[in-house]
């Protein structure tokens, strides 16, 4: 499930950059897929819930896994929210570049692919890296945001790309949410440790 929305999102960015809609297609086309792997992962934990009785870490791990299967699921969807703006930006893409919005989408980008990294090696420092990410994201879509509307100040013409690239960015952001939600449960998984908004709570005692 992570491989797949890992290469769903490096799909549509890579079809954002090359203004290539069949690429956009191919991501929309296979959400069909992530969806299916979301009810499977699901109801295979719930057996597992049901049948088993795990306790310890693999209680652990089953509870993570449930969330993080959602949070790939939505990621999922947020590639093909990304593919559906290809063709509305495909001739913007120096607007995209001047209001620094690759960064935000770079950092976005490596951000999912580190906590993949960490979830299969369960190295919570690679998994403690992607809440610096976040707060970067944060910032530059704060200043991202400004910059677009500036844009639009300056040229009328710009204010309908602009208003895309907005709900683009706003996507863009919650792939930065979902990637941190995940790093969480990692740690979660790791050190038996909740964690809620970077900070550590008491240990689960799981």
């Amino acid at each position: 499930m992570g491989s797949l929305v890992d290469e769903q999102v490096e799909t549509a960015i890579r079809a954002l950059n090359e203004s290539n809609q069949e690429l956009a297609k191919f991501v929309i086309a296979r959400e069909e897929r992530v969806n299916e792997l979301d009810l499977t992962i699901d109801g295979q934990c719930q057996r597992i819930f049901a049948l088993a009785q795990p306790v310890a870490v693999d209680l652990r791990l089953l509870l993570a896994a449930m969330r993080m299967n959602s949070d790939f699921e939505r990621i999922g969807d947020i590639a093909v929210n990304i593919a559906e703006r290809v063709e509305a930006l495909e001739d913007y893409a120096a607007l995209v570049e001047r209001v620094g919005a690759n960064e935000m989408i770079v950092t976005s980008r490596n951000m999912l692919t580190s906590v993949l990294n960490a979830f299969i090696h369960s190295d919570s420092d690679e998994a403690r890296s992607v809440f610096e990410s976040e707060d970067r994201v944060d910032d530059l879509n704060r200043q991202i945001f400004f910059n677009l509307i500036d844009e639009m100040k300056s040229d009328p013409v710009m204010i309908e790309p602009a208003a895309h690239l907005m709900a683009l960015l706003r996507h863009i952001e919650r792939l930065a949410d979902h990637a941190t939600n995940i790093a969480e449960n990692v740690i979660f998984v790791a050190e038996a440790k909740l964690m809620r908004h970077h900070t550590s709570s008491l240990s689960a005692g799981l």
